[in-house]
C-alpha cells in the first residue's frame, strides 16, 4: 500500500501532466470548497501557499486572480502591503448552485415528472445555461429535465421558451441513450482509479500534516467537481444498472470525512474566520 503522501504527490503529477493546467479553475475549487463556508473573503498570501504546495507558480496564480476579477468572479481590495479577493455577486450566485450538486448525498427522488423547454428558431445559444440547472439538451434547441424536489428554479433561463410539463415513469431505457452517458461513466471510473489508493491509506491509518490534507482536499473536490458539473444528475431509475457514480461518490466522501479536521486545523492556522454555517458544511455528501 502506497503512503499518503506519495499518493498525494502522485495526484499533483496527474494534476500537471492533463496539459496546460488552468489555473482559474483550481481557485475557484478552492473558493468553493474552502473560502465560501468561511465568508467568501481571503488573502492572496494564503492561496499562495494552498496553491505552491500544488506546484502552481505565483506568477501563474496573479494572473489567474486578475482573469476571475476580469470575469467578475472576484473583486479585490489592498489592505497595506496585502491584496484580499472576495466574491462578488456572480461568482456567489454560481456557487450556490454547484454546491448543491458537487456535495450531494445521491441521486435525487424523482416522481416521474418532466419539463421540455423548445427554444424558438434562430435563437442561436438559447439555453445554454440550462445544463447548470439538470437539464439535458436532446437536440439544437430541446432541453429536457426529470423534475425533482431539489431542482432548482429554471424561471429565468426559460424565458421566451415554449416549456411543456408532462409525467411518465415507462420505459427509462428510451432517455438513456439521449444523452453522452459513457463519456461521464469512463470520468467517474477514472476518478475512483485514482482516490481509491487515497482512500486506502487514510482508511489504514495514514496522517496528514494539515497543509497535506488541504491540498488533498482541493485535488478531490477539484476532479470531483469537473465530472459532477458534466453530469445532469438524473434519479436513479433513469441511469443504468451499472452506474458507477454512486461508488465514486462513496470514496469522495470517505476522503472528505478523513481530510476534514486536518484540513480545517490549516484553515484555522490561516487565520480565516470559522465557517459561517457549520451545521450545513457538516452535512456535505451526508
Amino acid at each position: 500500500m502506497k503512503d499518503a503522501a506519495a499518493v498525494i504527490e502522485s495526484l499533483i503529477d496527474r494534476l500537471h501532466e492533463r496539459g496546460r493546467l488552468r489555473v482559474w479553475s483550481l481557485v475557484v475549487t478552492v473558493f468553493g470548497d474552502a473560502i465560501v463556508p468561511r465568508g467568501g473573503r481571503v488573502a492572496l498570501s494564503t492561496l499562495q501557499v494552498i496553491m505552491a504546495r500544488l506546484r502552481v507558480e505565483p506568477g501563474a496564480l496573479r494572473t489567474a486572480m486578475s482573469r476571475l476579477a476580469g470575469d467578475q468572479w472576484v473583486t479585490r481590495e489592498r489592505q497595506g502591503r496585502n491584496s484580499f479577493f472576495s466574491l462578488d455577486e456572480h461568482g456567489r450566485h454560481a456557487f450556490d448552485l454547484a454546491t448543491r450538486r458537487i456535495y450531494a448525498a445521491g441521486p435525487p427522488a424523482w416522481d416521474g415528472k418532466w419539463t421540455v423547454a423548445i427554444a424558438p428558431p434562430g435563437a442561436n445559444g438559447a439555453g445554454g445555461d440550462l445544463a447548470d440547472l439538470g437539464f439535458v439538451r436532446i437536440n439544437g434547441g430541446v432541453f429536457l429535465r426529470p423534475e425533482t424536489a431539489d431542482a432548482p428554479d429554471a424561471s429565468g433561463e426559460l424565458a421566451g421558451m415554449l416549456v411543456v410539463h408532462g409525467e411518465s415513469a415507462e420505459h427509462p431505457d428510451n432517455f438513456r441513450a439521449l444523452w453522452p452517458s459513457q463519456e461521464i461513466a469512463e470520468a467517474y471510473r477514472a476518478f475512483i482509479e485514482r482516490f481509491r489508493l487515497l482512500l486506502d491509506a487514510l482508511e489504514g491509518g495514514a496522517s496528514l500534516v494539515p497543509l497535506d490534507a488541504i491540498a488533498a482536499r482541493t485535488l478531490l473536490v477539484h476532479d470531483w467537481r469537473r465530472i459532477v458539473l458534466r453530469d445532469p444528475g438524473l434519479p436513479a431509475r433513469l441511469l443504468p444498472p451499472d452506474w458507477p457514480a454512486e461508488e465514486a461518490r462513496a470514496i469522495a466522501r470517505g476522503i472528505y470525512a478523513a481530510l476534514r479536521a486536518p484540513s480545517e486545523r490549516w484553515l484555522d492556522s490561516a487565520e480565516l474566520p470559522a465557517p459561517r454555517d457549520p451545521g450545513r458544511f457538516a452535512a456535505r455528501w451526508a
